[in-house]
Protein backbone atom coordinates (compact mmCIF):
# COMPACT_ATOMS: atom_id res chain seq x y z
CA UNK A 1 0.00 0.00 0.00
CA UNK A 2 1.56 3.30 -1.04
CA UNK A 3 0.64 6.68 1.04
CA UNK A 4 0.94 9.45 -1.62
CA UNK A 5 1.06 13.42 0.20
CA UNK A 6 1.17 16.55 -0.98
CA UNK A 7 0.17 19.80 -0.32
CA UNK A 8 3.27 21.15 2.01
CA UNK A 9 4.69 24.84 1.46
CA UNK A 10 5.87 28.02 3.12
CA UNK A 11 3.55 30.26 4.74
CA UNK A 12 3.07 33.48 7.06
CA UNK A 13 1.62 32.92 10.18
CA UNK A 14 -1.63 32.84 10.47
CA UNK A 15 -2.24 31.75 7.30
CA UNK A 16 -3.73 28.47 5.65
CA UNK A 17 -2.49 25.00 4.32
CA UNK A 18 -4.50 21.62 3.11
CA UNK A 19 -2.54 18.69 2.87
CA UNK A 20 -3.41 15.58 0.86
CA UNK A 21 -2.63 11.92 1.07
CA UNK A 22 -4.19 9.40 -0.95
CA UNK A 23 -3.85 5.51 -1.20
CA UNK A 24 -4.51 4.53 -5.24
CA UNK A 25 -7.10 1.32 -5.50
CA UNK A 26 -10.19 0.24 -3.47
CA UNK A 27 -8.10 -0.70 0.02
CA UNK A 28 -8.43 3.16 1.06
CA UNK A 29 -12.13 2.99 2.85
CA UNK A 30 -11.39 0.15 4.68
CA UNK A 31 -8.70 2.24 6.70
CA UNK A 32 -8.81 4.80 9.18
CA UNK A 33 -6.28 7.40 8.55
CA UNK A 34 -3.78 9.45 10.25
CA UNK A 35 -1.51 12.68 10.47
CA UNK A 36 1.71 12.67 12.53
CA UNK A 37 4.26 16.03 12.67
CA UNK A 38 8.03 15.82 13.11
CA UNK A 39 10.74 18.67 13.43
CA UNK A 40 14.56 17.39 13.84
CA UNK A 41 14.11 18.30 17.66
CA UNK A 42 11.48 16.34 18.74
CA UNK A 43 9.74 12.85 18.40
CA UNK A 44 6.75 12.19 15.65
CA UNK A 45 3.64 13.63 17.26
CA UNK A 46 0.30 12.87 16.89
CA UNK A 47 -2.10 15.24 15.17
CA UNK A 48 -5.36 13.66 14.12
CA UNK A 49 -6.87 10.97 12.97
CA UNK A 50 -10.16 9.79 11.26
CA UNK A 51 -12.12 6.55 11.44
CA UNK A 52 -13.11 5.25 7.93
CA UNK A 53 -16.54 5.46 7.90
CA UNK A 54 -15.33 9.49 8.79
CA UNK A 55 -17.98 9.44 11.82
CA UNK A 56 -15.13 9.94 14.65
CA UNK A 57 -12.03 12.55 14.35
CA UNK A 58 -9.12 12.76 17.24
CA UNK A 59 -6.68 15.88 17.80
CA UNK A 60 -3.64 16.70 19.47
CA UNK A 61 -4.88 19.09 21.84
CA UNK A 62 -2.11 21.71 20.35
CA UNK A 63 -4.08 21.39 16.55
CA UNK A 64 -7.93 20.85 18.45
CA UNK A 65 -9.94 24.51 16.90
CA UNK A 66 -7.34 25.31 13.80
CA UNK A 67 -6.62 21.90 12.19
CA UNK A 68 -9.31 19.89 10.62
CA UNK A 69 -8.86 16.48 9.22
CA UNK A 70 -11.20 14.71 6.62
CA UNK A 71 -11.78 11.86 4.14
CA UNK A 72 -13.67 11.72 0.50
CA UNK A 73 -13.38 7.93 -0.21
CA UNK A 74 -14.37 8.27 -3.42
CA UNK A 75 -11.71 10.05 -4.10
CA UNK A 76 -9.49 8.30 -2.10
CA UNK A 77 -7.92 11.17 -0.19
CA UNK A 78 -7.28 11.82 3.53
CA UNK A 79 -7.13 15.86 4.04
CA UNK A 80 -5.31 18.10 6.89
CA UNK A 81 -7.27 21.51 6.74
CA UNK A 82 -4.37 23.66 8.80
CA UNK A 83 -5.87 27.42 9.71
CA UNK A 84 -4.30 29.98 11.85
CA UNK A 85 -1.26 28.43 11.40
CA UNK A 86 1.58 29.03 13.94
CA UNK A 87 5.74 29.24 13.31
CA UNK A 88 5.46 25.75 15.68
CA UNK A 89 3.47 24.22 13.62
CA UNK A 90 6.54 24.10 10.91
CA UNK A 91 7.55 20.25 10.73
CA UNK A 92 7.52 17.81 7.96
CA UNK A 93 3.73 15.91 8.35
CA UNK A 94 3.11 12.29 7.57
CA UNK A 95 0.28 10.74 6.60
CA UNK A 96 -0.56 7.07 7.97
CA UNK A 97 -2.96 3.84 7.28
CA UNK A 98 -4.18 1.23 10.15
CA UNK A 99 -6.52 -1.14 10.57
CA UNK A 100 -7.49 0.25 14.13
CA UNK A 101 -8.30 4.02 15.19
CA UNK A 102 -6.43 3.66 18.66
CA UNK A 103 -3.52 2.32 17.06
CA UNK A 104 -2.74 5.75 14.92
CA UNK A 105 -3.81 7.83 18.31
CA UNK A 106 -1.45 6.15 20.08
CA UNK A 107 1.62 5.62 17.76
CA UNK A 108 1.44 2.05 17.54
CA UNK A 109 2.25 -0.46 15.17
CA UNK A 110 0.76 1.34 12.57
CA UNK A 111 0.84 -0.26 9.14
CA UNK A 112 1.67 2.39 6.35
CA UNK A 113 3.63 6.14 6.35
CA UNK A 114 3.28 8.09 3.14
CA UNK A 115 6.40 10.25 2.61
CA UNK A 116 6.91 13.22 4.64
CA UNK A 117 5.96 16.87 2.86
CA UNK A 118 6.97 19.72 4.87
CA UNK A 119 5.08 22.58 6.32
CA UNK A 120 6.92 25.83 7.55
CA UNK A 121 5.55 28.53 9.22
CA UNK A 122 7.21 31.68 9.09
CA UNK A 123 6.63 34.49 11.92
Amino acid sequence: VQLQASGGGVVQAGGSLRLSCRIPGPAFSLFHMGWFRQTPEKDRDFVAAISSSAKTTLYAESVEGRFTISRDNAKNAVYLQMNNLRPEDTAVYYCAADGRIDHLREQRGIDYWGQGAQVTVSS
